[in-house]
């Protein structure tokens, strides 16, 4: 969709942009998840932080925000078991159980009355399969930015997939968290930032606040 040419302001215009946050689930990135490696590295990387700046920023101005969240039924019915991804998480302590504390949205982030929750049952992609791509499309969406985790799997999926469905990808490279560190900053310069716009958090904040709609940044 967008071109070189087109700054990054003109990218962000609060109507047609969604923040997605992907995975910001208390059973993934809170203290007491199932991950606590992934989760140790999106608090000390200011990830977590970052994403809720980014949400309380996007109700201030008017952006749709989107949470994506993966769960799994109690039985496991109907759950994928075709990679050792799969049936590694099905052996951990902490289950993404539907309706369970686990698959809440974590602290800091806040959620708001007009923001949407997707759960997904399957798979490794937010948009694949799921409600998220037609619900961007009747929302007006042109540009979605993506945050959340991991850095390994699912942030690759879905900017891959937005682009794939043609929108414009931006991708706050200091939002989104995978393991280890050092890892996150490859795939972001290596591949990312291939198929999408990466920025950070305080760029995306400052084209909203020039736009006139948030009052802080």
């Amino acid at each position: 969709m967008a071109s070189h040419s087109v700054s990054l302001e003109e990218q962000l215009d609060p109507a047609t942009t969604v923040l997605l946050t992907v995975e910001c689930q208390q059973g993934v990135v809170g203290r007491d998840g199932a991950l606590p490696e992934l989760a140790a590295a999106a608090r000390a990387s200011g990830a977590l932080r970052n994403i809720a700046r980014l949400v309380a920023a996007a109700h201030e101005s008017g952006v749709q925000v989107v949470h994506a969240v993966a769960e799994r039924r109690p039985d496991g019915r109907a759950a994928n078991t075709n990679a050792r991804l799969f049936r590694a998480a099905a052996r951990l302590p902490v289950q993404q159980h539907t309706g369970s504390t686990a698959v809440r949205i974590a602290e800091p982030l806040e959620v708001a009355d007009e923001d949407l929750v997707v759960r997904r049952l399957h798979g490794l992609s937010p948009l694949a399969g799921t409600d998220v791509d037609p619900l961007l499309r009747n929302l007006g969406c042109r540009t979605l930015i993506v945050t959340g985790v991991s850095a390994n799997v699912a942030i690759p999926n879905a900017v891959f997939d937005a682009v794939n469905l043609g929108y414009t990808a931006v991708v706050p490279g200091d939002a989104v968290a995978g393991v280890p560190a050092e890892y996150t900053a490859e795939v972001l310069r290596h591949t990312l930032a291939l198929v999408s716009t990466v920025t950070t958090t305080q760029q995306v904040l400052g084209c909203w606040k020039r736009s006139g709609r948030v009052t802080r940044a």
